[in-house]
């Protein structure tokens, strides 16, 4: 089992990288929200998970364990496969991932692409009851974030472009916690790297 890797980002992709350590290099599947963190020639450090298949193995990573936490518990749940786990986790930030669950919220899940209403209610029911209550904590404890002007803008810009109102303001305000300084450009670029 493969659950660590520490080495230098040769590549950032789509939905992958590849990390070079002790002179090989890994394609491990990532969440946009681990991607957005690495830089190709930086090193990086990346907590993982080796998915065993008839067709495939497959390495996923992430850059916190929360993150792969809550991986491991939405993939355990019948017909919730790794791609479509991480699907979830890119949609939106590991806290409202985590709240949603705990709050029933199957329209919140079900905004996901690949995510139909019968998956949200199986994931629900059977890892609500497992969902540690840290993980729906926002980072930093519960300071509420701010949406600047900037926000807000991409806010709108995001909406125009097709996608759901709760889904945008919870990236963008994901975003705004990580650094509230960031342009409305910034934001649109770094918003549709998550929502896409």
């Amino acid at each position: 089992m493969i659950v660590y890797l520490s080495g230098t980002v040769r590549e950032v992709r789509t939905s992958s990288a590849v990390l070079q350590t002790g002179g090989l290099g890994y394609e491990v599947f990532c969440p946009q929200s681990t991607l957005a963190r690495l830089k190709p020639g930086e090193a990086a450090e990346l907590h993982t998970r080796f998915v065993v298949r008839e067709d495939a193995q497959l390495l996923f990573g992430f850059h916190d364990t929360d993150s792969a936490q809550l991986f491991d518990l939405v993939t355990g749940v019948s017909g919730v496969g790794p791609k479509l786990g991480l699907a979830l986790l890119s949609a939106m930030p590991v806290s409202t991932l985590a709240q949603g669950i705990l709050d029933g919220d199957a329209k919140l899940l079900s905004s996901v692409s690949g995510v139909g209403k019968k998956t949200a209610e199986r994931l629900i029911l059977e890892v609500q009851s497992k969902v540690p209550a840290h993980l729906a904590a926002p980072s930093g404890g519960s300071k509420p974030v701010t949406v600047t002007t900037a926000g807000a803008d991409a806010i709108d810009a995001l909406m125009a472009l097709g996608f759901r109102e709760a889904q945008v303001r919870t990236v963008v305000a994901g975003l705004l916690a990580d650094n509230p300084e960031q342009s409305a450009d910034t934001l649109i670029r770094k918003g549709l790297g998550q929502l896409r």
